[in-house]
Formats: C-alpha cells, sequence, structure tokens
C-alpha cells in the first residue's frame, strides 16, 4: 500500500480506524496508557484517535499494527470491527446524518453504560423511520420525476438497445429461428429452452399479467391473454433472461420495465429481417406501421414501438410515439424528433392532456377504424405528420400515433393526406379554455362532479413490483404448488 492510499483511507473514515484500533487494543490487552507510551503521545490523543475526532498518521498506523500483530490493510477495513464497535459506528453515523439533525435531537455518546440491546433498538428505530420518510417520498410525484428521467435516456440512445438486440438474437439461435415472424409454437419452445413449463390459469392475482415461478421453473399465463398470447409469455421470458433487477427507487422499475417490453418486441419482430423490411419500404416511400403489423401478426401498438426503436438507428429517421385515450390523457410517450407533448412542470408527460386538434385526438371522431388515419399539424415548433390508429385492449381503448417532422414525410405512405390542423398548445387559448362568448353564457350556472382518482393520492407500493399485492401473489403460488 503506498502512502497516499493510506492517507486517503484514513481521511475517509477516520470513525471506523479509531474503533477498530480501540478493538484491537482491547483484545491484544494493551491499555490507552502503554499505546500512548509506545506512540510517545499523550493519553488524550490516542483517545482522540479511538473515538474518530482525530486522523492518524501512516507512520503511526504502522505502529499500531505492530503493537497489534495485524497488518495495516485489515485495520483499514470496517470487517476488523467486533459486534460492539459495529454498532457504535453506525449510531455515530446515524447521529451525523441529515434526517437525526432534523429531529433537533441532543447527541448520545455509545458509552459503556449504553447496552448492545439498547443501542440494536436505537439504531433499528432510525432503520425504520428512514423507510417511512422513503415510503411518504415514494409519491406520484416520484413517478413523474422517474418517466421523465427515463424518457430522456431512451432519447440520448435514439431508443435503441445493442445489447438487447444481440440477447433476442442469442435467444431465437437457441430455437433455431433465423428471421421472420415468431410463430406461438416457437415461443413455447423458447420456454422449454430456459427451462420453463406453461400453465395457463383463470386465477392470476389482480394486476398481474403472468406469474414466474422460478422454484419449480413454471410460468403460469392467464387463458384468455388479450390480442397477442405471445406478448405476456415473451415478457415474462424476457424478464427471466435479463435477471432479477435490483428495484431500489421507482426508476429501477421503470427501466427494467422497459428493457423487458423491448427484449420481447425484438424477439417477436428481428432486428434482421425488420431493418430489411423497413429499408425497402423506404425506398419505395411506403413506410407504414401497419404494414409491419401485418408482416409479423404482432398488435399495432407491439409494431409501433419495434419501429421506434428501428427507425432513428437505421433508416436516419426521427420520430415520436404516443399512446392517448379518447380523453387526451397520455399514457405513453417518446420523442427524438423535437415535438412538444403536454408536460406538467416537472417535465412528466404521463398523465397529461394532448392537444384537441392532434391527431391523437381527431382519430377517435373517425367512424372507420381500418384506414389508417393521416395528418398534419402546425405545431409551435414546425409541422409534423401523424398516422394513428385505435386499437382496444383490456385495459381500454387507446390511440397510439406515431409521428415525424415534415422534412421526413416523404418516406411515409399517407403522406398525401389533406387533412390539417394547427396547434398553439400549451397556449391555454388553443383548446383548453372555452370559447369567449360561451363561457359569458354559463357563467356561474355550471356544475360538474369529477371522477376521483384515488390512484392519484396512493404513496407507491412497498414491494419491486409496483400496483402487484405480494400476498396476493404468494397465496397464488401457495394454491398453485406442486403437491
Amino acid at each position: 500500500m503506498s502512502e497516499d492510499t493510506s492517507l486517503s483511507s484514513v481521511a475517509n473514515d477516520r470513525l471506523v480506524i479509531g474503533k477498530t484500533i480501540r478493538s484491537l487494543r482491547k483484545k491484544s490487552g494493551l491499555t490507552l496508557q502503554q499505546v500512548a507510551d509506545e506512540l510517545e503521545r499523550a493519553v488524550s490523543y490516542v483517545s482522540g484517535i479511538e473515538n474518530g475526532k482525530r486522523d492518524v498518521k501512516v507512520a503511526e498506523l504502522h505502529t499500531f499494527a505492530r503493537l497489534f500483530g495485524v497488518d495495516v490493510d485489515s485495520m483499514l477495513k470496517p470487517e476488523a470491527l467486533d459486534s460492539r464497535a459495529g454498532l457504535e459506528v453506525e449510531w455515530e453515523r446515524i447521529q451525523n446524518g441529515p434526517l437525526y439533525s432534523q429531529l433537533g435531537l441532543p447527541r448520545l455518546a455509545a458509552r459503556k453504560t449504553l447496552s448492545d440491546d439498547a443501542l440494536t433498538a436505537l439504531i433499528g428505530l432510525h432503520a425504520e423511520l428512514e423507510n417511512m420518510h422513503r415510503r411518504r417520498a415514494a409519491t406520484p410525484e416520484e413517478a413523474r420525476r422517474a418517466n421523465t428521467a427515463l424518457r430522456a435516456r431512451m432519447r440520448n440512445q435514439g431508443n435503441y438497445f445493442a445489447e438487447l438486440e444481440q440477447l433476442a438474437r442469442d435467444l431465437h439461435r437457441a430455437i433455431g429461428h433465423e428471421q421472420g415472424p415468431l410463430s406461438q409454437r416457437l415461443a413455447a419452445e423458447l420456454a422449454q429452452q430456459l427451462g420453463f413449463t406453461l400453465h395457463y390459469v383463470g386465477d392470476l392475482p389482480p394486476m398481474t399479467r403472468s406469474v414466474t415461478d422460478a422454484k419449480y421453473m413454471r410460468i403460469f399465463l392467464p387463458r384468455q391473454a388479450g390480442n397477442d398470447p405471445r406478448t405476456v409469455l415473451l415478457q415474462a421470458l424476457a424478464a427471466h433472461a435479463l435477471g432479477v433487477a435490483e428495484i431500489t427507487h421507482y426508476e429501477d422499475f421503470l427501466w427494467h420495465r422497459v428493457r423487458i417490453n423491448y427484449l420481447a418486441g425484438a424477439l417477436l419482430i428481428d432486428e434482421t429481417s425488420a431493418v430489411d423490411f423497413l429499408a425497402k419500404a423506404k425506398d419505395q416511400r411506403q413506410l407504414a406501421v401497419e404494414d409491419l403489423r401485418d408482416h409479423y401478426a404482432v398488435t399495432y401498438e407491439t409494431a409501433a414501438h419495434r419501429f421506434t426503436n428501428l427507425a432513428t438507428q437505421h433508416l436516419d429517421i426521427p420520430v415520436h410515439f404516443l399512446k392517448a385515450n379518447s380523453a387526451g390523457t397520455v399514457y405513453k410517450a417518446y420523442e427524438n424528433d423535437g415535438v412538444l407533448f403536454p408536460s406538467d412542470p416537472l417535465g412528466a408527460v404521463e398523465g397529461q392532456t394532448v392537444c384537441r386538434k392532434w391527431s391523437a385526438r381527431q382519430v377517435f371522431k373517425e367512424e372507420d377504424r381500418l384506414t389508417p388515419f393521416h395528418q398534419y399539424t402546425d405545431k409551435p415548433n414546425g409541422t409534423y405528420w401523424c398516422t394513428s390508429k385505435i386499437e382496444s385492449t383490456p385495459t381500454g381503448t387507446f390511440s397510439l400515433s406515431v409521428g415525424t417532422p415534415f422534412d421526413h414525410v416523404k418516406w411515409f405512405r399517407g403522406r398525401e393526406t389533406t387533412r390539417r390542423g394547427a396547434s398553439s398548445c400549451p397556449d391555454e387559448g388553443c383548446c383548453r379554455l372555452a370559447p369567449v362568448e360561451l363561457s359569458h353564457k354559463w357563467e356561474g350556472k355550471v356544475r360538474s362532479q369529477a371522477m376521483m382518482n384515488t390512484a392519484l393520492l396512493a404513496a407507491m407500493p412497498r414491494n419491486a413490483t409496483p400496483g402487484v399485492d405480494e400476498g396476493d401473489l404468494l397465496d397464488f403460488l401457495e394454491q398453485h404448488e406442486p403437491r
């Protein structure tokens, strides 16, 4: 160990070093006076070192090591502390932390008269207090901040994940699948290749898409799996292939979910053949999300997501994606083309209301749900073209929109549309305020009762999968455990 390293280590944690020296001194049967004599220092000097109030010089570290019969490296490791010293160090750190200082409580020295049990109780109480503060902070505000950070992260890499594309190729290779649509049979073979058996049940816990039992290597799927039964299975397999993520913040949960969905999409629509398919369509100026959907037999939402994964990376086309309900509430959003989504002061888009004049809202007025809906919209930062589609799911009916700036619309089918809108949102005068004459006519004469979304008041769940009740989940596995 160099002298610089020793000095840096000592400066980083005087308390651990001091408690370690005290612990080793007592094990060696030496008194403070004996150690002080060896150092040619006063007893108060050695006591200050042991209490973490004084730095230790490198030469002194070597003297301590010689006296105690240990090497210097071992003295710089927290593992060298005995149980009592460990408790004292943790208690000292707690009292130096921000939460304890905010409580306005007096400092309590860890004297000999303070038993190990008392110290353990105090440390435990503080840990529970920290947990309570974390739960209180885990509100929808945290979710909005996490979504904002996640969207920026995806934008910075063009919503393209090379490592997940490679993992999808490896999994395809394991079942002998080279290119093209992935059949339900091959999806089931992939599960078998990964060691799982599939079980279709009608009693999945509420709010779960699937349940993976890693103990008995079983995947439980709903008997009615929505529009594409492969998707739910592949999401479960993707989660297994990616491994157990360490979830400490809501952003970790969202990031893991994005990666799961991305890998599932890459398994359904392989990169190699999809890029070839899209490149040919671009050459013919006939790019269309619905063609990708039909070619790979997937949902429109899966095709739209996959298009955003590949369009910028391989076709040099900036794009945006938007999922909204009929009231205009945004459920998902992604952009790398500069489009201005509605957002709150934190920059969060999810939960905001999209402009009435955007294609994401206008498409709901169309009775024809089969013919693609295309529209140009003049927005504050330029003109954008969008293609939108209505898709019904078990959780509701949504519009799914993929758009691009005017300069890139030449590659898309539907560019010849004559539909055109003009939006000045986020200016409230665009679509959020009623016409002046109507406001005057009905002023003071209208009352309404809004539906309360109680989820807005709830804190984020404590477990690693927000929205899923852990008790229900474990009860389900107990009921289905092999007898």
